[in-house]
């Protein structure tokens, strides 16, 4: 089961606003795109995502409720997630992108993704690439499955 909101909170981003963006917008995975999708505010985004500590099986537990278990599909995409700007922040680093076709500066995001027959298409995993692992995006893909 998916973690609880631990206080009540006035930020304008919650859980449902959340889970709605990931399971619908699989290619746009971003605060600024979120907060532009529903038309609220970067900083409500972030202050959601600081307060709770999620892990990819609270998404895989949420999301796995939303699709037909029959006959999935299981397939894997990373995006860098452009930190263009960033002096001194944690997993950034230089990462190839095919949006971009060069290297840029950014988080690497991996998700697993989940296929119905139906065509409904889930996040069901995810991991950031953290290069102080010594891991290759395959080992992560691994871990995953």
């Amino acid at each position: 089961m998916i973690r609880r909101i631990k206080h009540a909170s006035t930020a304008t981003c919650t859980l449902p606003i959340y889970m709605g963006f990931l399971m619908t917008e699989p290619n746009s995975i971003s605060c600024t795109q979120l907060a532009e999708t529903y038309n609220i505010s970067h900083d409500s985004v972030n202050r959601f995502l600081e307060r709770e500590d999620y892990t990819p099986h609270d998404l895989y537990q949420e999301s796995i409720q939303h699709i037909d278990n029959n006959k999935l599909i299981v397939s894997i995409d990373d995006t860098v997630l452009d930190k263009p700007y960033s002096q001194h922040m944690d997993l950034v680093s230089y990462f190839w992108s095919g949006k971009h076709h060069r290297s840029v500066k950014g988080i690497n995001l991996i998700t697993l993704y989940a296929t119905d027959q139906n065509g409904q298409n889930i996040p069901i995993n995810f991991r950031i690439y953290d290069k102080s692992e010594s891991k290759t995006k395959n080992d992560y893909f691994m871990e995953m499955l």
